[in-house]
């Protein structure tokens, strides 16, 4: 899905222009008449999907600058584009140390504003990458960070919530890829263990003659190589958490230390005189049926109760399709911005694609295959020809991609025999060489009024909204202009409310 752009100006004309610029470059717009219907608007059930503000700094309800303050309480990542006739260096100063990305003077070309979006799109979205792994380097990382809002992952959430006002034993049970490590360092980042320690070990990946010595450390000279004291990942972790990934890979032996050192609290390092005492929240983690497994004798019974107290199952992705695309406009954005390339979204043909997939890989799958596509796309949203491999498994034709708009695309010229310099017309008569009848459906001449209306429409679109430039090429001076638009009806009086636009532009 396209992002969508908020405008908000008190003109309608403008508003009607910038909508015009903006939907061409391939973006979603609403508009807001004013201040105060924009706030409505975004605080509103809909207001998270509005991506960014272009904002007009002179309002008669409520100035530019009073929008912003309030916008950054309540929205302080949302991105805002200042455009305003009065432009000064004053002003300029003003509205960026009020957390404006731009400032634009009117009139602005169409190129200038498009680019002006993308660059404040791909650094909001930067910032948004770099707060999230702050956040995750600082083990601060909590459950509003993860991406997921289908009833199988609000349970997880939930469940995940409760466990992180104690210190009760998990168990995370799911597929490969679907995020088990993101949900455990949520669970701390939510526990009164937020900040502390977040160590990972994957059990699988440890060399059999090393797991002792990874896990519980060693003393110096304890066995041939041990040149030095090594502190293992229990004392690593200490009063934070250990992450015990693919804990069903453990072999038989090293349950039956680890399980001590959950009952007692201590570990015996290797070579150590005395155990060490140690403050350690567990969190495990397995992609196996670790029931079948103590069943099999292949896992200790003993164990898995003391594992298995507080069991959390993510479900695949396949189960959770509706969370594929915003996971998909998570990774569009992050990678367009990494990769610094104008891709937007997905196009409607593309999202039923890979809303269908099963992805067996999970999250990861879906993660790298988006990476794929971006790098390789040429236009500005991912189309079924960027993802062969899963229109292949579908059955799908990955056609080739469809023409986009471009915003630096030049206005398209008359042929030769259509110019109205031409000797020879080869149109009928009693129409335009655009095509624009001059008679009505029952054969009778229209009304002046009708076709001076459609005139202007068409010289409008044609000029690309520059309204200097339509009033020369019309003839008229441009209050005659802009009195004719009042008179014809052409001022915006027929807007749809903002609200309405939205839920048209979410679609």
């Amino acid at each position: 899905m396209p992002q969508t752009i908020l405008i908000v100006d008190d003109d309608p004309v403008q508003r009607r222009l910038l909508e015009a610029a903006i939907t061409r470059s391939g973006m979603n717009v609403v508009t807001a008449p004013g201040g105060q219907p924009a706030l409505d608007l975004l605080n509103g059930p809909r207001g998270d999907q509005v991506s960014l503000v272009l904002l007009d700094l002179v309002m008669p309800d409520m100035d530019g600058m009073a929008v912003m303050a309030k916008l950054r309480v309540g929205h302080p990542e949302l991105p805002i584009i200042v455009l305003t006739a009065k432009g000064g260096i004053d002003s300029a100063v003003d509205a960026m140390r009020a957390g404006a990305s731009d400032f634009l003077v009117k009139p602005a070309s169409p190129e200038r504003i498009t680019v002006s979006i993308r660059n404040a799109l791909k650094m909001g979205t930067l910032t948004g990458e770099v707060t999230r792994l702050k956040k995750k380097v600082e083990n601060r990382l909590v459950f509003d960070d993860l991406i997921g809002k289908s009833p199988e992952m609000r349970q997880v959430i939930r469940l995940g919530q409760r466990a992180a006002q104690s210190n009760i034993p998990i168990l995370i049970e799911g597929e490969s890829g679907v995020g088990k490590e993101l949900v455990a360092r949520a669970i701390q980042g939510s526990s009164e263990r937020a900040g502390k320690p977040f160590v990972t070990v994957n059990c699988g990946a440890i060399p059999e003659n090393l797991i002792e010595s990874i896990l519980f450390g060693h003393e110096k000279g304890s066995f041939t190589g041990a040149t030095d004291k090594h502190l293992g990942k229990f004392q690593e972790a200490d009063n934070g958490t250990l992450f015990l990934d693919e804990i069903g890979e453990l072999r038989l032996d090293m349950q039956v230390k680890l399980l001590r050192a959950l009952q007692e609290g201590e570990i015996d390092p290797i070579g150590s005189k005395r155990p060490v005492k140690v403050d350690v929240r567990i969190i495990s983690a397995t992609n196996r049926d670790l029931a079948e497994r103590t069943r099999d004798g292949q896992f200790r019974e003993d164990l898995y109760y003391r594992l298995n107290v507080f069991p959390i199952s993510v479900p695949p992705l396949r189960q959770r399709r509706s969370d594929v695309i915003e996971l998909a406009r998570h990774f569009i954005q992050r990678f367009a911005a990494e990769e610094n390339k104008p891709v937007t979204g997905l196009t409607p043909e593309a999202s039923d694609l890979i809303e269908r997939f099963d992805w067996p890989g999970n999250v990861r799958q879906l993660e790298n295959t988006i990476f794929r596509a971006v790098v390789l796309c040429d236009g500005t949203t991912l189309d079924v020809c960027d993802f062969p491999q899963i229109a292949a498994a579908l059955g799908v034709e990955a056609r080739e991609r469809r023409p986009q708009p471009r915003m630096d695309a030049p206005a398209p010229r008359m042929p030769a025999a259509q110019s109205p310099h031409a000797s020879a017309p080869t149109v009928p008569a009693s129409s335009s060489p655009y095509g624009m009848s001059a008679t009505s459906a029952d054969g009778h001449m229209r009304r002046l009024e009708d076709l001076e209306g459609e005139i202007i429409r068409l010289a409008i679109g044609r000029y690309e909204g520059r309204m200097s430039e339509v009033a020369r090429r019309l003839g008229i001076g441009r209050s005659t202009l802009y009195r004719k638009l009042k008179e014809l009806g052409l001022d915006g009086a027929d807007e749809p409310a903002p609200e309405e636009e939205l839920k048209k532009a979410a679609g």
